[in-house]
């Protein structure tokens, strides 16, 4: 260093012990850029960073509570919680909703009865109401008011598991509700025929007297689909065997792939949706099994008018497709979307029903020979028709309690499309899903006398009462009984279900005795997911057939 820059650097050194605190600062940077003019730099850099840090963290703050009051955790606080309402610890209980959501909506239910409260899922809160009144405002809510199909599209992620087609018109849920409820009378028949054939398939090497075990589940099912398929697709495709597995298991698949989805926020499942699902894949194996079928209905369609009337013979849902469709909506794979929606629809619920109906058959053996000698004398003087099926009360009834007790947790899923207020003042504001509490009130004792009992002819007996002939069938529905939801948007092909559901019962009455297959007679425990309960799919029961 040179003497003259030297001699500098001692005199600022002494002028900055004695000067005052502004001028010394002054003098310490000047002296810092003589000993290393690079220092400087890396000095006010400091500070300025400094400087910056706490107007970034007010910057954040107010980022933080703009986020919070227009987050639905804020919209929702009047809303009471079931578990923990803060951002990180409402994490936790929804991870504990996946496995004990069931618990914690009947807490909620007995807490908050005919008021609302809320339960965390790992991508949304959750408003659970209940009471008949909170019940009746959401059936007659509007469609604008509270949309049935936007909680739907959430709850089974039906854009990545069944197909976008289906929600922007889902015009297949009309041919359900109309010419297949309406037609599959005339051709009860063929359901029967096929229920009866399935069995035998079933149970093909069976020998008088002899018991044989089988998967109750995978037995169910494979009877639902064979007894469904014949009406839509009919013989031979509905016993095709590859056809037959690849619907059960498409079945099954959404149900999984949707709850693996719906464990992911909500910013991911676009991405988590199209890694899991193969949406286009399932399109085209059903084209390849339907194709020739679907483009014949096709040929016919585009006929002239007078001249397909002459010819055509259909009468299956690829025909009521095609009457409903628009012109665009003409082409196998739409045809084959709509197939795969309403056979998922159709399979999953019934399949369902008819094991918990086995498990609880050999469960309530006293049941049986009552129902027996009602199915014996209303086919001796009716036949077999979807008719005399529906006067077989005991059946029904027994059927109904199946139902009631193997209920999900929650049903009526609704999205708020704006603001929305309950008759009692509650409102919850727009994007809020909504559902009712079903299990809960079908065991509330307010509701059914000795609620947690298995009464298989409960409903049967109050039908006997005068002017309860049809309050109180299956079919039916009230605010006590929430097992096809509510309103216009009420399951639109429970009317198919509940007679393929008898008349399988029926038929199991007359020609097959039924056991449980496990050792010590309990009945196999359900399954709980998220709120949503299945059977048991892995217990066996025993059928014997009857020697008649």
């Amino acid at each position: 260093m040179s003497t003259p820059k030297f001699k500098s650097i001692i005199a600022l050194r002494i002028k900055a012990s004695v000067a005052s605190e502004s001028e010394a600062q002054e003098d310490t940077l000047r002296l810092r850029k003589m000993e290393d003019p690079s220092s400087l730099t890396l000095a006010t850099g400091r500070g300025a960073k400094r400087r910056e840090e706490p107007v970034v963290s007010g910057l954040l703050a107010i980022y933080l509570i703009l986020k919070w009051f227009s987050a639905s955790t804020y919209k929702l606080a009047h809303i009471p919680t079931i578990g923990s309402s803060g951002m990180i610890s409402s994490y936790r209980d929804a991870f504990r909703f996946f496995q004990h959501g069931h618990e914690m909506i009947d807490e909620g239910y007995k807490k908050h009865y005919e008021t609302a409260f809320k339960v965390a899922t790992i991508s949304r809160w959750l408003v659970i109401v209940s009471g008949p009144q909170m019940h009746d405002d959401i059936r007659r809510a509007t469609d604008d008011q509270l949309s049935f199909r936007d909680a739907v599209v959430d709850m089974l992620q039906t854009d990545y598991t069944i197909g976008p087609q289906n929600r922007i018109d889902p015009y297949h849920v009309k041919v359900v509700r109309a010419p297949l409820t309406r037609k599959f009378g005339a051709q009860f028949s063929d359901i029967l025929d096929e229920i009866s054939q399935a069995f035998k398939d079933l149970l093909k090497p069976a020998k008088e007297n002899e018991w044989i075990t089988v998967p109750a589940f995978i037995s169910a099912r494979n009877i639902v689909c064979r007894t469904s398929n014949r009406l839509f697709v009919g013989l031979p495709l509905c016993r095709d065997i590859d056809y037959k597995t690849f619907n059960e298991n498409f079945t099954m698949d959404v149900v999984k792939k949707a709850q693996i989805i719906n464990t992911f926020p909500a910013v991911l499942k676009p991405i988590v949706g199209r890694l899991v699902t193969k949406v286009q894949s399932n399109i085209r194996r059903t084209v390849s099994h339907l194709g020739p079928m679907m483009q014949a209905h096709l040929d016919q369609y585009n006929k002239p008018k007078d001249e397909a009337q002459s010819t055509n013979q259909s009468n299956d849902l690829i025909s009521w497709l095609l009457e409903e469709a628009k012109e665009s909506q003409r082409t196998l794979n739409d045809l084959a979307a709509r197939i795969l929606n309403v056979n998922f629809a159709s399979i999953h619920t019934t399949s369902m029903g008819l094991t918990n109906i086995l498990y609880d058959l050999a469960m309530y053996p006293e049941y049986v020979e009552p129902m027996r000698e009602e199915v014996k004398a209303i086919v001796k003087t009716e036949g077999w028709t979807k008719s005399s099926i529906g006067k077989m009360r005991k059946v029904d009834s027994f059927v109904k309690e199946s139902q009631r007790l193997a209920s999900n947790s929650f049903v009526t899923m609704r999205k708020a499309l704006k603001d929305f207020t309950f008759s009692n003042g509650v409102t919850v504001p727009a994007g809020t899903y909504l559902a009712v509490a079903s299990l809960s009130t079908h065991l509330d004792e307010n509701n059914y006398d000795n609620a947690h009992e298995f009464k298989g002819f409960r409903f049967a007996d109050v039908r006997e009462e005068e002017g309860e002939g049809t309050k109180h069938q299956m079919v039916s529905l009230s605010p006590d009984f929430l097992t096809f939801g509510t309103g216009r948007h009420a399951c639109p092909g429970r009317f198919l279900a509940a007679s393929q559901l008898k008349a399988t019962l029926a038929h199991v009455l007359l020609n097959y005795d039924v056991e449980l297959a496990n050792k010590d007679g309990s009945r196999p425990k359900s399954i709980w997911t998220m709120g949503q309960v299945a059977p048991n799919m892995t217990a066996d029961v025993k059928f014997r057939k009857r020697v008649l």
